[in-house]
């Protein structure tokens, strides 16, 4: 902290004497003691700003813990990997550094931890590896090798008494036996560290009561894969989540044409807890009824766009005529007029077939509603294949009332 003397009543008697000494005008007195206060003000900010800026005036206190030796450095540097720098401190690249070279330094003080990389022989089953890490835990060792360590699994870190390995330490990791196990009707892969069914329910806690039943007997070595049941004989409730489909609300938008989709809201399915009343014989179940139901999560509705605004082609029935090539432009006329009247929208509400021809099914055309062109070439091909004419197509109708 910076001090200043601020000598207010020296200064007071200096303007009383300066007064008593020469005829000054009471204005010029007034303009003496306002320069005298501006300069307290100035002085007393200067404190202000020496104490409380965000840089330490002469810098901040870095302690560096390296490999044993602890080093003190004054640095005004922004970031701790900076500091290290301004240390001349140099890092591989799997040393490890808290806090991070990354961190920016805001304290008056830090301390800084500088894990240096060291071999490290990792023992997993069969596999053996070596590997360069700053860590010291055997979790942190694994996880930065890239190895997944179940809770059952155990691992431990000794001294390797073999120097030619090139490593002072070892990682020894003694995995848990995977196995399928069923219990009270719920399956999943489990681990254990046990060597037999017993102590397997043992290291679970797992106490059976006189209506419990296991699959195996316990003196049974568990083996990787090995299917473990636990049961309990007759009546007995589970609670179990369900989910729930949501709603799907379709809102049909005159300004999309047909065949737009968009999802306004997305849905999402609801959870209902829901209790079961099971019969068990012999291990299987044979019989399961629901005695309660509670939702623990509201579904919500989907909101669904569709377009419903036909596709717009133009032209006209004469232009349509001549795109398809038709040269029995009267017959042609009359037949479409009797079958939809030249409409290339036209469904027939009762059988579903549309278009200018009147497709049924609808969408064997392979057209577009609207599209009355190219309805009008289904149409030409449909007619000379069936029928040889549109004239001889026109008197099938005229006969029968349709083509």
């Amino acid at each position: 902290m910076v001090y200043y003397n601020v000598n207010i009543m020296g200064n007071a008697r200096l303007m009383k004497k300066i007064v008593n000494k020469s005829p000054i005008s009471f204005r010029v007195i007034i303009i003496i003691a306002l320069f005298f206060v501006g300069i307290a003000i100035t002085l007393l900010s200067g404190v202000t700003h020496a104490t409380t800026g965000n840089t330490p005036e002469h810098g901040r206190l870095i302690t560096i813990h390296d490999r044993g030796i602890e080093k003190n450095i004054v640095s005004q540097s922004a970031t701790v990997g900076d500091v290290l720098k301004e240390a001349n401190i140099t890092l591989d690249s799997k040393d490890a550094v808290e806090p991070s070279v990354n961190e920016k330094l805001v304290a008056s003080n830090y301390q800084v931890n500088i894990y240096r990389a060291r071999p490290v022989i990792i023992v997993d089953g069969n596999v053996r590896q070596k590997v360069m890490t700053p860590y010291q835990t055997a979790d942190q060792i694994a996880a930065n090798a890239g190895i997944t360590l179940f809770p059952e699994d155990k691992a431990s870190i000794s001294r390797v008494d073999n120097l030619t390995e090139g490593a002072g330490l070892q990682l020894i990791i003694a995995r848990a036996t995977p196995f399928v196990f069923t219990l009270y009707g719920k399956t999943t892969t489990a681990r254990t560290q046990a060597k037999n069914v017993g102590g397997m329910l043992t290291e679970k806690n797992i106490k059976l009561s006189s209506d419990d039943r296991v699959s195996l007997d316990q003196t049974a070595l568990i083996t990787n894969g090995l299917a473990v049941r636990v049961w309990r004989e007759g009546n007995q409730t589970v609670t179990v989540d369900e989910p729930v489909d949501f709603e799907i609300d379709k809102i049909k938008d005159a300004n999309q044409e047909i065949g737009y989709y968009a999802v306004k809201t997305p849905g999402e399915k609801g959870v209902r807890s829901v209790t079961y009343q099971v019969t068990i014989q012999d291990g299987q179940e044979v019989s399961r009824v629901e005695i309660a139901s509670l939702t623990t999560k509201a579904t919500t509705k989907q909101i669904e766009i569709i377009g419903a605004k036909y596709k717009t082609f133009g032209g006209t029935c004469s232009e349509w005529l001549v795109a398809a090539g038709v040269s029995d432009v009267n017959s042609a006329n009359e037949l479409i007029r009797r079958e939809s009247n030249c409409n290339p929208y036209s469904v027939n509400t009762s059988s579903g077939a549309c278009g200018i021809g009147q497709a049924l099914p609808c969408g064997k055309t392979g057209c577009d509603m609207g599209d009355g062109a190219c309805q009008t070439i289904w149409m030409n091909k449909y007619v000379l294949g069936r029928y040889g004419s549109w004239s001889a197509a026109l008197d099938h109708s005229y006969q029968y009332g349709w083509y």
